[in-house]
């Protein structure tokens, strides 16, 4: 079978540099690496990427290349072809695939020698109505993970680099198919991809590097908070792996109802009771509101259902400070009972012609049209 020019497999010219050659042959590896593409002809295609990058990344081989052709290699190898199965892809296949995060045979994961950030911990912190709007101090109750003392967070002790891969926590295999044969990397299953293993395992966190604790932190939540906000507590997560930051701790907030306002973002509602009196002839009521209580004049003819605004007299945004609106929302109380007094001055009322507003006279017309 007559094989392609290996400039051609790789897309590359002639005069291509040494990083051109990499990026290349990262993607055809990236895109037929049988790991990642199933299709028929990837595991042959890929094995022909590795043979030409094996070639081209070697000055060596590249000139012996340039000079015969494959000739070179087929003289060199009884007419085979160019013998790659000694080629050490590891730190290509590390680069390509374990910043990718591509499976690779197992190889393409991270090595646990690699520092890790500590796991996130999220808890709801329940609050009053007032605790919320206010602002207020609380005493958080964490279980966490924190570094064992003892062994520094390694596990055990005793330490010493891993014989098998040697403290790279890696070993390359050479991985035979129908299609030829190409080379892999997995974890290191001495060392489980630490690259060192211990005398002894730390008897105080039995191997695992961190030790389980109760801690109580003072927090400060802000003015404005509501259900379902968050604040997060950067570092007081459990503890990293291998030097690696602590998690987070994030507080979602539950605010209770209030008795009376009801809460629309930061603004705020309370209904006010008034009489048919004071809804016909006009009053004056103290409004309670977050910062005291005010005077509001209420004028003649109030209805259920009408809106006073107080302006800033809302809740605290949480970001920007300023301050949303209070409404006031006017029930006009129907009495369920009367006094005799009070049911004649009902019943003068009712001899008295109110039909005076536009919507009064419009039903009126309206039923007389349709009694027709």
């Amino acid at each position: 079978m007559n094989k392609r020019d290996y400039y051609e497999v790789l897309g590359v010219s002639k005069d291509a540099s040494d990083k051109e050659i990499k990026s290349a042959f990262r993607k055809l590896a990236k895109q037929y690496h049988p790991d990642v593409n199933k299709a028929p002809d990837a595991a042959e295609k890929f094995k022909e990427a590795q043979e030409a990058y094996a070639v081209l990344s070697d000055e060596s081989k590249r000139k012996q290349y340039d000079q015969y052709g494959h000739a070179a290699f087929d003289q060199m190898n009884g007419g085979a072809g160019f013998d790659f199965s000694d080629f050490d892809f590891s730190d290509i296949f590390g680069d390509i695939f374990g910043s990718a995060g591509f499976g690779f045979g197992g190889g393409g994961r991270r090595s646990s020698n690699r520092s890790r950030k500590g796991a996130d911990k999220i808890m709801r912190v329940n609050l009053t109505f007032e605790e919320a709007v206010y602002g207020t101090k609380k005493t958080i109750h964490l279980n966490v993970a924190e570094e064992c003392e003892k062994c520094d967070g390694k596990g055990g002790l005793g330490e010493k680099t891993c014989s098998r891969c040697h403290g790279t926590g890696t070993v390359t295999a050479e991985q035979r198919t129908l299609f030829g044969a190409f080379m892999t990397r997995t974890t290191c299953p001495s060392c489980n991809g630490s690259g060192s293993t211990f005398e002894t395992s730390c008897s105080k966190c039995h191997g695992s590097g961190t030790v389980s604790k109760d801690v109580d932190l003072e927090v400060k939540i802000p003015a404005g908070v509501n259900t379902g906000n968050q604040l997060r507590l950067a570092g007081k997560g459990d503890a990293g792996t291998a030097g690696g930051p602590n998690g987070d701790v994030y507080l979602e907030f539950y605010v209770k109802d209030h008795e009376f306002y009801v809460r629309d973002d930061n603004d705020i509602y309370l209904e006010i009771p008034i009489t048919i009196a004071e809804a016909v002839l006009g009053c004056k009521k103290e409004i309670p509101t977050l910062y005291g209580n005010v005077k509001l004049t209420i004028p003649e003819g109030a209805a259920t259902g009408d809106k006073h605004r107080l302006k800033g007299k809302g809740i605290e945004d949480i970001h920007t400070g300023s301050k949303g609106n209070m409404y006031v929302v006017i029930n006009v109380v129907i009495p369920q009972k009367l006094s005799r007094d009070q049911k004649k001055l009902f019943e003068e009322l009712s001899k008295t012609n109110l039909e005076c507003s536009d919507q009064f006279k419009k039903i009126r017309d309206f039923t007389n049209k349709n009694a027709k």
